[in-house]
């Protein structure tokens, strides 16, 4: 045809294929979009497209464009991203909804369009088509890298494609990108081959007994994998005092590199024990305020936003849960809030319900990582912007700067009063146990934790949780928080949550597909899918108890944690 518009359109040239998101075709002009799940602010993408981050995305796009060309010699090809424009405001309600991930009769995922968008919905444009053609030239123009070094672009792909064509293995050289390797067996992979593994066993003659050992790449915050690399090392028994130069920082508890040589020395001794900085710990655990509050938020960002005037991946706030320890070590579930209403903006009400939570007292405030303070600095800023009149505008932001600090990218500067103490910082100066294996998550910490604590075994194996004359629970009843396996070893609590879905109703249709909600990307995905208006009741109920479930955790996660440092303390 002269003119048109195809999806998933395929190209091939000799030993070249490829399958390209959008083309349009008008004569022999050609239109070759590639759609990224990225967004990007149109006045700066061009600078930001000459950062590291942009490369995979531009070498994509840059294959395609080569292929095509070459199927289509009295072609000439433009290429293009097509990104999300986060400086554009969504102008409907419910555009989101009128998208449906569904799967069909062969279990495949789709997308569903269940409402043609209007007109309204369409009159401000949510993407952004950037031409990325010099780039690709660049690209074109430049040398290779690693066993590709000194070959040209179209003598890199073709080295590739023959190989593959052969089904030839090309034996590439250990790198920091083993780490993040996808060809790799999980726990329970039972039958399958790992890449991961064949490759080493050929690189390094490793046997079975090899890879049960930690590497460096087990080794927390290493920056320096490429040279271990590159003098042969791999297992951290390997590594010597002087790999790792420890040195302090000025500061109480360990620094990085003490702390990872902790991490070695306690591998290369095969002591199993827990550290913990007693004298520094308890300096810190001294200089907080009763009562503690425990919380933590269940967030979401998506490429179409739910609600109007909202821009692509903007935080969505839809959840916290909030505990509180007394001096006299009472604890409760103090408080929580949750907004699974369809099409509803929740970050302004969220904030009213976390300040009245919080305005009981005048204790400590404590949250896990940087995310809660993150999401905060930008409801702060989502209620600077909002044209939706706020009569408690002043207070909301007031309260906002009075827990938190101001992030590295504002233009206003900050400290509250009360900021936020961060667990994840006092686990990262003051303890270690080598279960963690270098990762400092708290779905890391926890076992560990529980593991090492007679304290902690007593009291959370009986059901007090949730019980009458127990901990005060919002969600649980009569909870043991402490289970063992045959061997001894604590059960992680995360994973003894109950499944959703027991007594699922005949005959009706389930968005979700698993009956677990135990990590923040089940979180986010639940609440997402429980904007879409043909989810049953049953499933939205499931789904809001589960989240429930899931945040009050994450914050009694927080309390043991504190719990089994002030017991080691005495």
């Amino acid at each position: 045809q002269e003119n048109a518009i195809i999806y998933e359109a395929a190209f091939r040239h000799g030993n070249l294929f490829i399958r390209a998101d959008v083309i349009v075709k008008k004569g022999n002009h050609i239109e070759l979009i590639e759609v990224k799940a990225k967004s990007c602010d149109p006045a700066t993408v061009q600078t930001e497209m000459t950062k590291a981050p942009w490369k995979p995305y531009l070498e994509d796009v840059a294959f395609q464009k080569h292929v095509i060309s070459k199927a289509l010699p009295g072609h000439r090809v433009s290429a293009y991203l097509m990104l999300a424009d986060k400086t554009a405001c969504c102008a409907t309600d419910g555009l989101n909804q009128k998208f449906v991930i569904s799967k069909n009769e062969q279990g495949r995922k789709k997308c569903e369009v269940t409402d043609e968008p209007k007109e309204a919905d369409l009159a401000i444009r949510m993407l952004c088509q950037v031409p990325v053609d010099a780039f690709c030239e660049c690209i074109y123009q430049s040398d290779g890298t690693g066993e590709l070094l000194g070959l040209t672009f179209v003598d890199r792909i073709q080295y590739l494609a023959d190989h593959y064509q052969r089904d030839e293995k090309i034996s590439m050289k250990l790198s920091v990108a083993c780490g993040k390797c996808e060809f790799y067996c999980k726990d329970g992979d039972v039958g399958k081959k790992s890449g991961l593994k064949e490759c080493w066993q050929e690189q390094l003659g490793w046997g079975e007994s090899d890879f049960e050992e930690d590497t460096i790449f087990d080794l927390w915050d290493c920056r320096t994998k490429n040279r271990f690399l590159d003098t042969g090392i791999i297992k951290i028994t390997d590594l010597s005092e002087g790999d790792i130069h420890p040195m302090p920082d000025g500061r109480p508890g360990v620094s990085r590199t003490e702390r990872q040589w902790l991490q070695v020395k306690k591998k290369i001794d095969g002591d199993t024990s827990v550290w913990i900085d007693r004298e520094g710990l308890g300096q810190e655990m001294a200089s907080w305020q009763f009562p503690l509050n425990f919380i933590d938020f269940e967030t979401t960002t998506v490429a179409i936003p739910f609600t109007r005037g909202r821009r692509p991946y903007e935080s969505v706030a839809f959840q916290f849960s909030h505990h509180r320890v007394h001096e006299d070590g009472t604890v409760e579930h103090a408080s929580e809030y949750i907004n699974t209403t369809r099409g509803e903006f929740p970050n302004f009400e969220f904030l009213r319900k976390l300040k009245q939570a919080l305005a009981d007292d005048n204790g400590s405030v404590f949250r896990y990582t940087h995310h809660e303070n993150t999401i905060l600095n930008q409801i702060y800023w989502q209620i600077i912007d909002s044209v939706e009149p706020l009569d408690d505008a002043g207070e909301l932001c007031a309260f906002i700067k009075s827990i938190t600090h101001s992030t590295e990218d504002s233009i206003e500067h900050w400290r509250g009063e009360r900021d936020m103490i961060d667990l994840w910082h006092v686990v990262k100066r003051f303890f270690y146990a080598p279960s963690m294996k270098g990762s400092n998550s708290i779905k890391q910490v926890l076992p560990a934790m529980l593991d090492c604590s007679d304290y902690l075994k007593e009291k959370y194996s009986q059901p007090i949780y949730g019980a009458e004359g127990g901990i005060q629970s919002e969600n649980f009843e009569d909870k043991a928080w402490i289970e063992q396996d045959a061997g001894g070893v604590v059960k992680d609590p995360y994973k003894t949550l109950d499944r959703m879905f027991k007594d699922f109703p005949p005959g009706v249709e389930r968005l979700t597909d698993t009956d677990q909600l135990n990590d923040g990307g089940a979180a986010l995905t639940a609440y997402a899918r429980m904007q879409y208006q043909r989810m049953s009741s049953y499933e939205r109920e499931e789904l809001s108890q589960a989240l429930l479930r899931y945040c009050e955790l994450d914050t009694m996660a927080m309390v043991m944690i504190y719990e089994g440092w002030r017991e080691m303390l005495g």
